[in-house]
């Protein structure tokens, strides 16, 4: 593979991305995210976890406080990433490193999971990433956001502002990993916690404090969630703002024509 596949751009734009940022914002985000991959995994266990696009370690911290596993490894392209999480000093993690966004440096089977948490919406050749993945592991647990909906490409900018290049839904992220030889084991839906909309809205963009907002964002998130248990996984995997999948190698690889 070469040595540098990611574009100039790209790299630029993550190369000192988490020299400034809001540790609150994300150590609230990570909560969940974190929570997610605990849900998904429920019942099964792992020796050694490696976290790919790692970004400032929070996923790791809360992994490693819920003793979700007794080792955990990281790689990131930013290496102000990479600064951030050894600056954090989390219990069981033993190594973080730069890699170039595809090459992971690690043998065949090294791992019994790989995290890939909201990353592959960022990934320019997301197929050449998974491919990597189910080489260096033996279980992956992908999450992604969902945000392609009706009119999605009048929002190119709205996006392109969070580094999302990548749209998917359920089912497409389903069709990817299914023709690049994996399997599905587990999945859920998970909808935006009141908790974090409350914070994007009154911290991340200044809002005064309302206690009618408050309410509104409260009644929302329970008549999407009563709606989903209502109408079940079609009603709410439209309803989703994340989509979580825990996949294994696929006994044979699918072919082409």
């Amino acid at each position: 593979m070469q040595e540098s596949i990611i574009s100039g751009n790209v790299k630029t734009a993550y190369d000192q991305f988490y020299e400034k940022h809001d540790e609150a914002w994300r150590t609230l985000s990570g909560k969940y995210k974190g929570q997610h991959i605990i849900d998904v995994c429920r019942g099964l266990t792992f020796k050694n976890v490696l976290e790919v696009g790692a970004g400032d370690g929070s996923i790791l911290k809360y992994l490693s406080e819920h003793n979700f596993a007794p080792e955990y490894q990281a790689v990131e392209i930013s290496q102000s990433g990479v600064d951030y999480i050894q600056s954090r000093g989390i219990k069981n993690v033993t190594s973080v490193q730069v890699f170039d966004g595809y090459k992971l440096p690690f043998g065949d089977d090294s791992f019994d999971l790989i995290i890939l948490s909201h990353v592959l919406e960022h990934v320019e050749h997301e197929r050449l990433l998974l491919r990597e993945i189910r080489r260096v592991a033996k279980h992956c647990v992908i999450e992604v956001p969902r945000d392609y909906k009706f009119n999605v490409d009048t929002r190119i900018k709205h996006f392109l502002a969070y580094g999302h290049i990548n749209m998917y839904t359920p089912t497409s992220l389903r069709y990817l990993l299914s023709t690049e030889g994996f399997e599905l084991e587990n999945d859920l839906v998970s909808l935006i916690d009141p908790e974090v909309t409350k914070f994007n809205s009154y911290v991340n963009q200044k809002k005064k404090k309302s206690l009618l907002t408050n309410l509104r964002i409260t009644a929302e998130f329970k008549v999407k969630q009563n709606l989903s248990k209502i109408f079940g996984k079609k009603v709410s995997e439209q309803f989703a703002n994340a989509y979580t999948v825990l996949c294994k190698k696929a006994s044979q690889q699918p072919e082409l024509f």
